[in-house]
């Protein structure tokens, strides 16, 4: 006789052998999964890419130098090696050169901050300094940080313009300067930061500007790497001309090179266009690139110096 085979149900058998069924998943699921996945990456990477571009911007616009490779008595001129802005631990964070006037200078009542541009260090300073001396001031020349033998930090508009302010405090303070008597004079980007302190400070004496960067933050924005991330919210540094030149309220002196200008075009246009934005005393020299250059440049100083008010 034979008996007829019963099937047993798929789950009576998986609990007859003490074992549960795999979970199934669906195949939205896995593609949604692998979405989140793929999408968390691409944030990541992003993210990595704007942060990499935040830590080395700087690099675009600053170009500083640790070795200082001449210095003032390379042309025959005294200077006393100087520090200040001492941290905690008494080491100066700014290292810098006092160049003195002759004893017979004719303005040697003045002292003159010069401000160096954003390539190299102080070395690139001994002609500027041979011609402020020539011109008969005291000239003090420092090396912001980041720059030659001051403290190593990244160079950034803030930073600039904090290292200014304590060798400001330096001539004031320690040299007993008068700030009536003193005047800053800044080279290219050391220029717009010339102009953005003078601003700031209205009881100096005047400023000197000499050749400032029309669009500085090009260098940076312009770059192809910028383009992939929000550089402009990145790189917060401007140095912008127009703003300071306007609230400018002490006299300046502009020293703009003809042949420069004249191969750069339209793209220096906003220089004289900082300048027609100051409304205190002002005057504009164009330099023309010649063996006569170094005697324009200290006729003009000499001559803007003599017409400032005591």
């Amino acid at each position: 006789m034979r008996v007829a085979a019963r099937r047993t149900p798929a789950g009576a058998k998986e609990a007859a052998s003490g074992r549960t069924a795999p979970p199934t998943v669906s195949g939205r699921w896995i593609a949604g999964a692998f979405g989140i996945v793929v999408l968390a990456a691409a944030v990541c990477a992003y993210g990595s890419l704007c942060l990499l571009f935040w830590q080395g911007w700087w690099q675009l616009l600053y170009r500083p130098a640790a070795k200082v490779t001449r210095t003032p008595a390379s042309v025959g001129l005294a200077f006393d090696p100087v520090g200040f802005a001492a941290t905690d631990t008494g080491q100066p964070r700014l290292k810098g050169w006092w160049v003195p006037a002759a004893a017979d200078a004719p303005f040697r009542r003045y002292t003159v901050l010069y401000l160096h541009g954003q390539k190299g260090n102080l070395s690139g300073c001994v002609d500027a300094l041979a011609a402020l001396h020539a011109a008969g001031v005291n000239a003090l020349a420092f090396d912001y940080r980041g720059y030659g033998e001051s403290e190593f930090v990244h160079p950034s508009e803030k930073r600039w313009r904090e290292d200014t302010d304590w060798v400001l405090a330096y001539l004031e303070q320690t040299r007993q300067i008068a700030p009536g008597n003193i005047v800053l004079d800044g080279t290219e980007l050391g220029a717009n930061l010339a102009i953005e302190t003078a601003a700031a400070h209205p009881e100096l004496a005047g400023v000197v500007l000499n050749d400032p960067e029309a669009r500085p933050m090009e260098v940076v924005f312009g770059d192809p790497r910028a383009q992939l991330v929000p550089a402009r919210l990145l790189a917060r540094d401007r140095y912008d001309l127009n703003a300071p030149a306007k609230r400018l309220r002490i006299p300046s002196l502009w020293f703009v090179d003809a042949e420069q200008n004249s191969a750069r075009g339209a793209q220096m246009a906003a220089a004289p266009e900082a300048y027609g934005e100051v409304g205190a005393r002002k005057m504009l020299v164009w330099l023309t690139d010649s063996s006569s250059r170094q005697r324009e440049f200290e006729d003009a100083l000499s001559r803007w110096l003599g017409e400032l008010p005591r």
